[in-house]
């Protein structure tokens, strides 16, 4: 593959570095070129996070400017929003899961709350694809990020990784129970059982 850019954005406590490096080892497993680079800043405050994750044989620079991304990945509504208007080109890719963190200006009122109507009438003036995520009776929100990475397999949205790349770059990540459960959930929505 030539290129691929892909933006992934959350709040901080979603596993939005786990995300990014389970996806980067996963590209490299597949046997292609991939650098990275997260923020890290407010991830303990609740603050927006993100993750810069290029892929190719022409990609030299780690950071996305703004307005070329193939694809946005986002852990959170509000997220998926900003991440869609600040990163996602004309007819790219934005893949979501649909929660609320409330962001600080929500709480304190001077924002309003992001609802879908709101990124999908965004989605049709810039012509992009929405994929929305939402696993009903997920019994531990730090799986979001598996969910999404389980979508991403299932659809083949990035060319050339396969399931087993995925669940290779899992099991670098985690062990034990915590492997044990995230593969689980990961091979469900992979369509892999």
């Amino acid at each position: 593959m030539e290129k691929l850019d892909i933006y992934i954005t959350g709040v901080g406590g979603q596993g939005i570095g786990l995300l990014s490096e389970a996806l980067l080892r996963a590209v490299d497993y597949s046997g292609q070129r991939a650098i990275g680079a997260d923020t890290h800043g407010l991830a303990q405050r609740g603050g927006m996070v993100s993750s810069h994750l290029r892929i190719g044989s022409s990609v030299n620079s780690v950071l996305i400017m703004k307005h070329t991304a193939d694809m946005v990945i986002a852990l959170e509504r509000h997220e998926a929003l900003r991440g869609m208007v600040d990163y996602l080109k004309e007819k790219g890719t934005l893949v979501y899961y649909d929660t609320v963190w409330q962001p600080l200006d929500v709480r304190l009122r001077k924002a309003r709350e992001i609802k879908n109507e709101d990124i999908e009438r965004e989605s049709r003036k810039r012509d992009v694809r929405v994929i929305r995520e939402l696993e009903e009776g997920l019994k531990d929100a730090r799986m979001q990020n598996v969910v999404l990475m389980g979508r991403i397999a299932r659809d083949g949205l990035i060319p050339g990784v396969s399931v087993d790349h995925y669940e290779r770059s899992l099991s670098d990540l985690m062990d034990g129970d915590l492997l044990t459960k995230n593969l689980k959930l990961f091979r469900r929505l992979s369509r892999r059982e």
